[in-house]
Formats: C-alpha cells, structure tokens, sequence
C-alpha cells in the first residue's frame, strides 16, 4: 500500500478562546476560518488561517476545563515563516512580550502564545 498522506491542522488545547485568537490575529496575522461548537456547549473548536496554504491551527476550547494545561517539557513546537522585514516583525514581537527564546546564530526566535505554546518564527524564503 502506497500511502500519500497530506498535512491538514494541528491543534493547540487553550484556556481563554478569544484572548488565542486576539493573540494569532495580532501576533501572525491569523484569522478565524471556521468554528464548531458543541450542541452542549462542552467544547468550541476555532480553526486558523493563514490565507495562503490549506493548513489550518486548530484551538480547541473546553467549558470544563478549570486548570492551565500542562506542556511538559515543551519541547514541541509549530513553525511560521513571516514576510516582509524580519527584523521588524521580532522587534513588533518583541513589543509585545510575547519572544520566549532567541538563538541569533541559526537566525530564528520563538514566541509564546498566551497558553505558553511556542511558535518558531522563520523568514520567508
């Protein structure tokens, strides 16, 4: 069997759905491209856009969920490439308090959602 599988979402568990969304709009430009909520109103599932590929974040909201989620070690991570000046967008990152990890050498920084997910953030090549 010959499988040719295509990459479709990733999901991000969070705590306060508008606060994420207000976060991935600002931060990366996201916008809501479609929603799903329970008819119990136990979950809401938010998917991301970036408008330009088929690839969507998934955030995924639960009505009983009272603690902050745990990461680990948060040794995971999703990956963005940002246009335009590369500079300016860190700096604008960097404004908003939201750059948790910087390695300057390989050209590349984090950021960190309001869940604490980071977020690489590469330029477009």
């Amino acid at each position: 069997m010959d499988i040719k599988a295509k990459f479709d979402h990733y999901n991000f568990n969070v705590s306060d759905l508008e606060k994420s969304i207000a976060f991935y709009q600002k931060a990366l430009g996201f916008e809501v491209a479609r929603q799903k909520k329970a008819e119990d109103g136990s979950f809401i599932l938010v998917y991301l856009t970036d408008r330009s590929s088929d690839f969507s974040l998934e955030l995924t909201w639960l009505r009983d969920r009272e603690e902050p989620y745990n990461l680990g070690d948060n040794e995971m991570h999703l990956c963005v490439r940002v246009s335009g000046d590369y500079e300016d967008v860190r700096k604008f990152h960097q404004e908003m308090g939201c750059v948790c990890y910087e390695n300057e050498s390989m050209g590349l920084y984090f950021i960190n959602d309001p869940d604490g997910y980071w977020i690489e953030i590469l330029p477009q090549t």
